[in-house]
């Protein structure tokens, strides 16, 4: 595993948001992400002025932006949290947990509305990453909650947009948390976050995967003590995965062979997405210190559908 050297410079745009994540970084320069203390979706504009776009409660976590054009969001239904000289830790289930769900929020209005809350009657518990295939469809992560001595066994799912379909794909994980797709859309990508390993799913034909032997799906891992949480990839197909405690980007090879690793100055570095017109944009949240930075990645990220055509 290779490290960058701190090469890349990243520029601060926001900063006193309430532990961002989920980063849409939009055609126009907004970047449209959630703040997941303080319960909302929010607008940050190109000066970095900040703007409530959705009032969510809970926990709104990871968000991607729909066929429709609104903007499709994961609620973990809320966490403690810890404050440490000055810095914000996400914990436990917080004591006014709201139920995980996936909500849709139209971006112009605010206007909001839950579209799915379980599955087969197996309540969400804590909805976390989401990306959606060219077919319309979006494959989510559910990373579960802990409750002191328990923690749930996590899952990845699909569903449509109309609130019609949902089904479980893999199950179980450890915690799965950034998922992300190749660029044929035959491999889904899913990082678990206690592990610190990316997992690779054959996909069969949308909704569908089709397990291969635990060793085989294991695209990568990384020594020590680092957690992964949300991914992107890029346009050489590596998967840039934010690292926790070892604060930066992971970045790994499509065959998981070479593993380079971008630092930032948080140690919850927890997502990245692509932007700009060359999409080599790298936005970045740095959620413990509530700030969201932006630097030069060596390539271009991968096209997303319905945002980046």
């Amino acid at each position: 595993m290779s490290d960058h050297g701190g090469a890349m410079q990243f520029e601060e745009i926001a900063s006193g948001l309430r532990f961002p994540e989920g980063p849409i970084a939009l055609p126009d320069g907004d970047v449209v992400l959630v703040e997941i203390a303080r319960g909302t979706l929010s607008r940050v504009r190109p000066g970095g002025q900040v703007e409530v776009v959705a009032d969510l409660g809970g926990g709104p976590n990871g968000a991607a932006l729909g066929p429709d054009g609104r903007c499709y969001v994961c609620n973990n239904g809320g966490f403690e949290w810890l404050e440490i000289e000055g810095r914000l830790y996400p914990g436990d289930e917080a004591p006014d947990y709201s139920g995980g769900r996936i909500e849709v929020v139209d971006l112009s209005s605010g206007a909001s509305e839950v579209l799915y809350t379980s599955c087969n009657g197996v309540p969400l518990r804590g909805p976390n990453d989401i990306v959606f295939d060219r077919s319309g469809g979006f494959y989510f992560t559910d990373l579960g909650k802990g409750r002191g001595r328990q923690m749930d066994r996590g899952a990845v799912f699909y569903a449509r947009t109309d609130g019609s379909f949902i089904q479980e794909v893999v199950f179980p994980m450890v915690q799965p948390n950034g998922v992300g797709l190749s660029a044929d859309e035959g491999t889904l990508y899913v990082a678990e976050t206690i592990t610190g390993r990316v997992f690779r799913f054959a996909i069969a034909e949308p909704g569908v995967v089709t397990r291969r032997l635990p060793n085989e799906e294991c695209l990568a891992g990384v020594p020590g003590y680092q957690l992964f949480d949300s991914l992107a990839v890029d346009a050489e197909g590596h998967v840039c995965v934010a690292t926790i405690a070892n604060g930066g980007i992971t970045r790994i090879s499509p065959d998981g062979s070479q593993i380079e690793h971008v630092p930032t100055d948080d140690p919850l570095t927890t997502n990245v997405c692509f932007g700009g017109e060359d999409l080599r944009d790298a936005w970045v949240t740095l959620s413990s210190t509530g700030r969201l930075v932006r630097g030069r990645w060596p390539v271009g990220g991968l096209p997303l559908n319905f945002l980046n055509r």
